[in-house]
């Protein structure tokens, strides 16, 4: 039985569930094997049974509670943040909170795959983030200024100037943005190698799409942006029908809107999220019916 790994749980009471599981499996053949009083006393907590109320849900960690953890745990040092990023995603209660938690857990995790060799510092350096497919999408917007002070007012401050300059720097180094009497232009259709980004940046980057989209659900009129879904039940033939669809209604909207630039410039520089994702897990009996009713949101 191998020790749990951090990095591939969204979930940390289930993560320690698993190491919890993991320690005693170890000192299975010891005369005394591992219990919750021994986690306790590692990580200098008084009560002997304070894993298990965590990891039931009774109790929450206080950020001082999960320092103590890390150390129980015996966290890397560049786990500990991760272990705190994570706890704090279980916990927010508000969705923009839960979300820039979210969006801060996948930064460090990304970070560690860095570190680890898992992706190289070329491909870091030059992997375009959120900030690069704005300033790109903004090549095609009326009436704008290409200077930093101009370009930070347009984007509503959600990024500094240093942010903004290091953006287009990358979109210039990897030949998808030339500056031209220092007006930036297209130099393709779209970036040149969105379709090379590594697992754990893809992750980094929509993990901060979403967030922007739930800023905008607070920040934004309803006539100003669509946020709709519904929840159903489906098959894996369903699901993977669906999947299609989403994917080729985004190339073909895609498409058009690409085409009308072409023509002239826009108004605005939207984003636009498609989402399908599953929230539930399998029932491994079968049920009595099959439900098929839907819930618009």
């Amino acid at each position: 039985m191998e020790r749990p790994l951090l990095s591939t749980y969204t979930d940390y009471r289930q993560y320690l569930n698993d190491f919890f599981t993991h320690r005693r499996f170890e000192t299975r053949q010891q005369l005394r094997p591992y219990t919750y009083s021994d986690f306790s006393a590692a990580a200098d907590i008084r009560s002997p049974n304070y894993l298990k109320l965590i990891i039931n849900g009774d109790r929450n960690l206080s950020p001082e509670m999960a320092r103590k953890f890390s150390r129980a745990l015996k966290l890397e040092k560049s786990e500990v943040a991760e272990f705190e990023a994570l706890v704090e995603f279980n916990q927010a209660k508000e969705p923009l909170l839960r979300n820039n938690a979210l969006k801060k857990l996948s930064e460090i995790r990304a970070q560690q795959a860095l570190d680890a060799g898992d992706i190289d510092s070329e491909t870091w350096e030059k992997v375009p983030g959120w900030l690069s497919w704005v300033i790109y999408a903004l090549i095609d917007q009326a009436n704008i200024t290409f200077t930093l002070e101009h370009l930070k007012q347009i984007l509503r401050g959600r990024a500094s100037e240093k942010d903004i300059q290091s953006a287009i720097q990358k979109l210039v180094e990897s030949g998808d943005v030339k500056i031209e009497n220092n007006i930036p232009q297209k130099t393709g259709k779209v970036i040149s190698n969105s379709d090379k980004v590594p697992a754990a940046l893809v992750r980094k980057l929509q993990a901060e799409l979403v967030y922007l989209g739930l800023e905008s659900l607070y920040r934004d009129a309803p006539t100003e942006r669509e946020i709709s879904g519904f929840t159903i039940a489906m098959t894996d033939e369903e699901f993977t029908w669906v999947r299609h669809e989403l994917r080729k209604i985004r190339k073909e909207l895609q498409t058009k809107l690409m085409m009308a630039r072409e023509k002239g410039p826009g108004k605005k520089v939207f984003q636009v999220n498609i989402q399908l994702f599953p929230l539930t897990n399998e029932s491994s009996e079968k049920s009595e019916s099959s439900g098929t009713d839907s819930k618009d949101i």
